[in-house]
């Protein structure tokens, strides 16, 4: 483990320091020679879909197709270690709770379904059927199907999760939360009224032609590395690219591609960002609508002075409805309120502006800094209209760009991972299959965990992901899952979840994306779909972790032959021999998969029909619609500094929680974050210098983190490091699941759902050991200090 430090960091991101920590990852792990040899397959056409995130592939055939993150992924997968029945018999589930995530997951990989002992408390060994038998038990002695909770996690393949949603539906409830509900469903929620799609409308070969690439709310650097390399191509060739993010972010700033020998030999990088705002915390709002105001300003001047209009008037009459509300809002708009409100000054929206219309090309990035907002719908349509009024949506070079997350979220909701089910999905699924399908929409992910505190919510089962971790309000969240009847948990490797659990608990070890999927008709590949829309097949190389492993598909599909095989005219187990089977099904249900295996089969394999780069507005008026919106001026940030206005020096801060760089959504692979200078510690929070000093307090003291909520409930987090950080004046930053017990269940995005983990009132008080202790004893994950327990 590192030192602990806080120690600026000079280098650019990539470089040398990315291929230190690729090399640290396969040695830690065991694999130096395996591992390298894996990561040869990665991403290529004979090869397996890297399970880190959705970034595209360039070419699918170059030699090195991976990233620093990619390899930590990919080396947690294809670790050496083992967590085997010999680890659940040393520990109870109490002594498993009081360990780290990172400890937890570092254990290794999952050997044998294992069963919880209430007697023991302990995790003993279960076969198969057995565990299958359980669960089927549990769900049909339920009264109601809704009173079930299916999870997935955006690993799933494209093969498990329609056999999944399959199964759950003919079982006979939308209970679907995912990890979508969690990041980007706004971008869904915003696109699909304004443009009739719910998806990115670019490729990565638009990257290639944008003038300008406007990234908001993202840190590509650590999220998402293989931008990076589109990013530093598309600055040598001169494009203009406009970040928005209030943080200093590394990867934003410069990159060395490991892969140029110059670059890597004469200690060079190459700048990303020709401009950079910082705005604040939730501000992209009112700098995008800023920028739109510059904009129709230009535009009235010009017509004034009878000069070339700014502004597409064939796009906007022949594709659009709503410009003209639009412009008299817009016109009608404060500057002054926009300034306040975004933290930028007019002149810097302004000169953003200007780059917007000196490029005939633009495409606009976003993450979950915009997706995780109150107001993160608004904000994304707000993007659409900018982006709409000089024609940049279905043009070459152009359009909109929501990078996702995990290798497979988009696909999974592809396949109908969805709670809110369209009626043609349901109409087909009944065609094809024989079954009438429940109508009634489901619940997500924040509507989950109330339906387990309700005690409504009698089994809750997941295909994948960190549940206890990756949700909002961590002890509700808790309490919830252990008031549940069962708990089942499908995965590759320990976690959190496994340890906060129902009555009775399962854990299903499942075949990783790297390892070799054997079923009856031979070896099998499965398919994913990128940010971009691509669908691509993934072969494993490696031999399986454990004989007694099972693939995801395989795993639902047996338990569907044990839950509804009776009453099921669907062939579960004969459509596992052979993967071909279930795309023959997928092509069967959408028509976007006409051909399905024979297009799949191309290196590369094929994109989706993206009808809004088509300029095809499957909208309700068939065209794509300008939203008018006021600024949110009613936010929880809002209400909370109120609140707190008559108390004198009581700053409340707006909280965004982030990743390290050593992490990928819940996954913990280390305890640094090189780009922003923290060595083997994750408990700090970023703030201005002067926020530290107007608190009274200096750089380096412990603090705790409480919420500012009007429900009654403490929401805390203690014991966190002040670090002075370049980030705006009342903003501040730490990492996440560590501060996800301040997110409260409530606090979700408008006509979307997803927490608001990127906008958190918080006040901040001195660490003061003796209480804090006694509060974070009942919650383990709060109360270890994960370097410490590394160092142990």
């Amino acid at each position: 483990m590192s030192e602990q430090k806080i120690e600026f960091y000079k280098g650019p991101a990539g470089g040398w320091g990315a291929l230190r920590s690729v090399t640290n990852a396969l040695l830690r792990q065991d694999i130096a020679i395996k591992g390298a040899k894996t990561l040869l397959s990665a991403n290529q056409p004979d090869g397996f879909d890297c399970p880190g995130c959705a970034w595209p592939d360039r070419n699918h055939a170059s030699t090195f197709e991976f990233c620093e993150n990619g390899v930590k992924a990919v080396a947690a997968e294809a670790t050496a270690r083992r967590a085997g029945p010999e680890l659940f018999a040393k520990h109870t589930v109490a002594e498993l709770a009081q360990q780290s995530d990172f400890w937890l997951e570092d254990q290794g990989r999952l050997t044998h379904p294992m069963a919880y002992d209430a007697a023991s408390d302990r995790y003993v060994p279960i076969e198969w059927d057995a565990a299958f038998e359980r669960i089927a038990l549990h769900l049909n002695a339920l009264p109601d199907p809704n009173q079930a909770i299916f999870y997935t996690s955006g690993r799933a393949s494209n093969e498990a999760a329609f056999l999944y949603q399959l199964f759950v539906r003919e079982y006979g409830t939308n209970n679907f939360p995912d990890c979508s509900n969690m990041c980007h469903e706004p971008s869904g929620s915003g696109m699909r009224p304004q443009i009739g799609v719910g998806k990115g409308t670019v490729t990565l070969e638009d990257f290639e032609k944008a003038d300008a690439i406007f990234i908001f709310g993202q840190n590509p650097g650590t999220n998402h590395p293989r931008m990076l390399g589109e990013l530093r191509m598309a600055s040598k060739r001169g494009a203009r690219i406009v970040s928005f993010n209030p943080l200093r972010e590394r990867g934003l700033e410069r990159f060395a591609d490991p892969q140029d020998k110059l670059e890597m030999a004469t200690l060079g990088s190459t700048p990303i960002s020709s401009h950079y705002f910082q705005l604040r915390v939730g501000g992209d709002f009112s700098a995008v609508k800023g920028m739109m105001k510059h904009v129709i300003e230009r535009e009235d001047a010009a017509v004034a002075r009878g000069e070339p209009s700014v502004l597409d008037h064939e796009f906007i009459a022949t594709h659009t409805t709503g410009f003209e509300a639009l412009a008299d809002d817009l016109r009608a708009e404060s500057w002054s309120l926009l300034v306040q409100e975004s933290g930028l000054s007019e002149a810097q929206i302004r000169a953003a502006a200007d780059v917007y219309l000196g490029a005939k090309r633009v495409i606009a990035c976003w993450g979950m800094g915009i997706t995780q907002h109150q107001h993160s719908v608004a904000t994304i349509q707000m993007i659409g209209n900018w982006l709409m009024l000089c024609g940049h949506m279905g043009r070459e070079g152009a359009g909109a760009c929501p990078v996702r997350g995990h290798s497979n979220v988009q696909g999974d909701r592809t396949m109908g991972i969805w709670e809110k089910p369209p009626a043609e999905l349901l109409d087909r699924l009944q065609q094809v299959f024989g079954f009438e399908p429940p109508r009634r929409n489901g619940v997500d992910t924040v509507e989950a965990i109330q339906l387990m505190l309700d005690g409504k919510g009698k089994v809750f089962f997941a295909l994948g992901g960190n549940f206890a971790a990756a949700t909002p309000d961590t002890y509700q969240t808790w309490k919830g899952l252990q008031q549940c009847d069962l708990t089942v948990h499908v995965t590759t490797k320990l976690n959190r979840s496994h340890v906060i659990h129902g009555r009775e608990a399962l854990i299903l070890p499942c075949l990783g994306r790297t390892e070799i999927d054997m079923q009856a008709g031979g070896a099998q590949g499965v398919t994913v779909e990128d940010s971009m829309s691509m669908v691509h097949i993934s072969m494993g190389i490696n031999p399986p972790a454990s004989e007694h492993l099972l693939s995801e598909p395989a795993i639902v599909a047996r338990l569907a032959a044990a839950t509804i095989g009776a009453r099921s005219k669907t062939p579960w187990l004969w459509l596992i021999e052979d993967y071909a089977r279930i795309r023959d099904k997928i092509e069967a249900v959408f028509d976007d998969f006409k051909d399905f295996n024979t297009r799949v089969a191309h290196p590369g394999g094929f994109r989706l029909r993206n009808t809004a780069s088509e300029r095809v507005w499957n909208t309700a008026s068939k065209k794509a619609v300008f939203f008018t919106h006021a600024v949110p001026l009613d936010t929880h940030a809002h209400r909370a500094r109120a609140r707190y206005a008559k108390k004198g020096d009581t700053i409340v801060f707006t909280l965004l929680t982030t990743r390290s760089h050593d992490q990928y959504n819940t996954t913990i692979y280390g305890m640094d974050d090189r780009y922003r200078g923290v060595f083997g510690q994750r408990r700090v929070v970023f703030i201005h210098k002067d926020d530290i000093r107007h608190l009274g307090l200096k750089d380096g003291d412990w603090v705790d983190i409480q919420t500012v909520w009007s429900d009654g409930q403490e929401r805390r987090a203690d014991r966190f490091k002040l670090v002075a950080y370049d980030i705006p004046r009342g903003n501040l930053a730490a990492y996440y699941p560590e501060t996800n017990p301040l997110v409260p269940l409530s606090s979700v995005a408008e006509n979307a759902g997803t927490p608001t983990s990127k906008s958190i009132p918080v006040v901040l008080s001195l660490h003061v050991a003796s209480a804090p202790d006694a509060h974070a004893a009942a919650n383990p994950a709060d109360v270890i200090d994960a370097a410490a327990t590394v160092a142990a």
